[in-house]
């Protein structure tokens, strides 16, 4: 027999395996077909590929049907070992049951989601999985090699360009409110374009959609008498209510706001091009299960919902995300 050198052998397919256990358990090539589901042509074609394989005839035909070889006989232990690990390997599928895991998810978000989704995230993961840990980091540049390399497990919010190899799902659309003092002297119940150019506003210079305000603001050659630039939400509400100052920003994070703190809700008189928020994450983890089931959360929780403030109730049921594009 031709000796090889062990560099060189071939791995053999999983189907010839198959086919070779299925040919020593009938001893005949038609109920071997049968047994796999192939035609005998198919099959005659197969069994050749494993006797070149093999460097052994296999199978010798005779009156009582397929006769094994002594290699065959000798080899048939092994494959049929084979077979059993590849079968176990393709059941070896990781669960997760989140009533019982203890693990720490970390959620890119900008800080307006801090206010707006990650309450809402976090007193539903506390009920169902209270073993798990959320860990809330910005939404920013470095956002598409966290979610690649699994520094970042799910990202909320907007962004506008994302690399290929990221999953996306749209849970909610935004347009854009203003937001006044409840004893405003001059706004009441709504900002005409005219007053919007006359009153004095706040700027916020965070959030994936602050470029849509400043191009609008571009495209219509408007500017603004900005009385006061914030990094963040944090002590917008503060100022807004106890000065004249307007603030202009997405509708979600405006009415949350305004709910808990008693400021006036008004529509944008300025044209700014509304977005969509959406859940994004990365192919190489679209399969894994507590990703899924993360996802699987904030899509129940927030998905073409009209978000309004924290008043989301009922808890989401388990199901697979929706409209999905790499």
């Amino acid at each position: 027999m031709k000796q090889r050198n062990p560099s060189e052998t071939n791995l053999l397919e999983p189907r010839l395996l198959r086919l070779f256990d299925a040919l020593f358990s009938t001893g005949s090539v038609t109920k071997a077909a049968e047994k796999l589901g192939q035609s005998q042509p198919t099959i005659s074609i197969w069994l050749a590929r494993l006797r070149k394989e093999l460097d052994d005839p296999l199978f010798i035909r005779s009156a009582e049907g397929m006769l094994p070889t002594p290699r065959a006989e000798a080899l048939i232990g092994t494959a049929r070992q084979a077979l059993e690990m590849l079968r176990r390997l393709a059941e070896l599928r990781p669960e997760f049951d989140p009533a019982t895991a203890r693990r720490r998810f970390v959620i890119c978000m900008t800080d307006a989601s801090h206010i707006t989704l990650l309450p809402a995230i976090l007193a539903h993961v506390r009920h169902v999985a209270p073993g798990i840990r959320i860990e809330a980091a910005q939404i920013g540049a470095d956002t598409p090699r966290m979610l690649q390399s699994g520094e970042a497990d799910l990202a909320l919010g907007y962004i506008s360009d994302l690399d290929a190899g990221h999953f996306q799902q749209a849970l909610f659309p935004q347009d854009w409110v203003c937001l006044a003092n409840a004893e405003h002297a001059r706004i009441r119940d709504c900002i005409t374009a005219k007053d919007f150019r006359r009153e004095a506003h706040v700027h916020i210079r965070s959030g994936t959609g602050h470029q849509l305000l400043a191009d609008a603001l571009k495209e219509q050659q408007m500017v603004l008498d900005v009385a006061l630039e914030l990094p963040g939400f944090l002590g917008l509400p503060a100022i807004v209510g106890t000065t004249d100052l307007i603030a202009t920003l997405p509708r979600h994070i405006g009415e949350t706001l305004a709910h808990y703190y008693g400021l006036r809700v008004l529509d944008c008189p300025l044209a700014v091009a509304g977005f969509t928020v959406k859940q994004y994450w990365h192919a190489r983890f679209h399969h894994d299960p507590a990703s899924q089931w993360l996802r699987d959360v904030c899509g129940e929780l927030f998905q073409q919902q009209q978000v309004r403030g924290l008043h989301h109730s009922g808890q989401p049921k388990q199901r697979r995300p929706r409209n999905l594009r790499p």
